[in-house]
This record gives C-alpha cells, structure tokens and sequence, in this order.
C-alpha cells in the first residue's frame, strides 16, 4: 500500500465525484482496480481506475452512500491531501488486440461506466458501442469523453436520454451481431438480465464479460 497526494476533485453531481491523485509510477492494465481509502483509515472501498494507461495521473470514479465509511471521508478530499492505494487488481483487463473481432459493445449501468471510461480514454480508435443506464441525466458521468455517435443514455427516472427506460428494454429492440464482444459493468440485476438477453441473441457465453459492482 502507498500513499498518493490527491490533485483534484471533481463533482460531478451532488452525490459523484472523480478524484485525481498523483500515479507514483503504478502501472496497471485498463479495467483493473484499487483499493482506496483516506490517510491512515483501516477500511478502504474497491474503485475501478477512471484514467487511461497513459496519463501521468490516477483517476477513480465515486459515488457517495448512504451511510458509506469510505465514499462519505472521500467525498471531503481536498488537492493536497494524502489518500492510502493498493493494487492494482482485477481481472477485467481490456486490450483490444487480443481479440480476434475488433467490435465493442459496452454495458453499463451508473458508476459502472467507470472502467469504459478508462478503456476509451487508452484506446480513442477502439470501434465501440455503449449503452449507458441512470435514473437521472445528469447521470451521463463525463459523456463529453466518448464519441456521441457511440453512445445510448438510457434514462429510467426521467425523459431526456436517447432512450426512455431501462438498458435491458432498449437492448432488446437491437440487432447485435454475434461477434461483437460485450463488456457488462454495474449491478448484478443488470447483468443477470443483459447475460440472459444476449444469449437469446446468439452471442456466445465467450463473448461476455462482467464486472459487478453491487
């Protein structure tokens, strides 16, 4: 475990925020995590890696709860203060080359966008898709990252999205090729339902890959 001085935090929205700190060298694979928690505090909170592999800093996504030992101390961080970090981990490792179909849909729900951020920002020319769900717009955490044309905000608690309701309605009005390789991150209800979709799609069980995140 080493320490790492914050540089930046960023709110997002009343409850989720980025926080930058200092790299300190880390090396790490796009889609893996850390273990993060404030100076010195015994308990520490998993957090996908926000950043791309070549940027000269660290960046996680967090989203404050209720009641949350770690997320509540985080959302307090100021430039300048030291935070605890562990890792890397985590075997949601994304490198395009290693797949023989170069096609990419992406899955998320809320914070779950957090490693496809990070897998953009390392790959810019990757050749994605990516289905976004929040309640909220407000929701669509640093949409201005991803190429527009790429990107589905589903929008179940208001109107203003590309599309009123939830990831798994709209999945299933799309023709998914059955090569695509499909990257799934967020809660496990999500995931259980979006697995069983695109497998009546005919997208081989090989093709999927999850990350839950509650």
């Amino acid at each position: 475990m080493k320490k790492h001085k914050v540089t930046q935090v960023r709110h997002l929205t009343d409850s989720t925020f980025v926080i930058r700190f200092e790299r300190n060298g880390m090396e790490f694979q796009t889609g893996q995590f850390v273990l993060l928690g404030t100076k010195g505090a015994v308990d520490r909170r998993e957090y996908s890696i926000y950043s791309g592999e070549n940027d000269d800093y660290l960046e996680v996504l967090v989203r404050e709860v209720d009641g949350g030992k770690v997320s509540s101390k985080l959302k307090k961080l100021k430039a300048g203060d030291l935070v605890d970090v562990d890792g890397p981990f985590g075997f949601f490792k994304f490198d395009p080359q290693s797949f023989q179909v170069q096609q990419f849909l992406f899955i998320a729900t809320g914070t779950g966008i957090s490693p496809f951020h990070g897998f953009v920002k390392t790959h810019p020319q990757l050749n994605y898709k990516m289905i976004h769900g929040v309640r909220k717009v407000e929701e669509a955490y640093d949409h201005d990252d991803f190429n527009k044309e790429r990107v589905t905000l589903c929008t179940s608690g208001e109107k203003g999205g590309d599309f009123d309701g939830r990831v798994t309605e709209f999945l299933k009005t799309e023709t998914i090729d059955e090569n695509t390789n499909c990257f799934l991150c967020g809660n496990s209800e999500m995931i259980y339902e979006v697995f069983d979709i695109l497998s009546e799609k005919g997208i081989p069980t090989s093709n999927i890959y999850t990350e839950v995140y509650f």
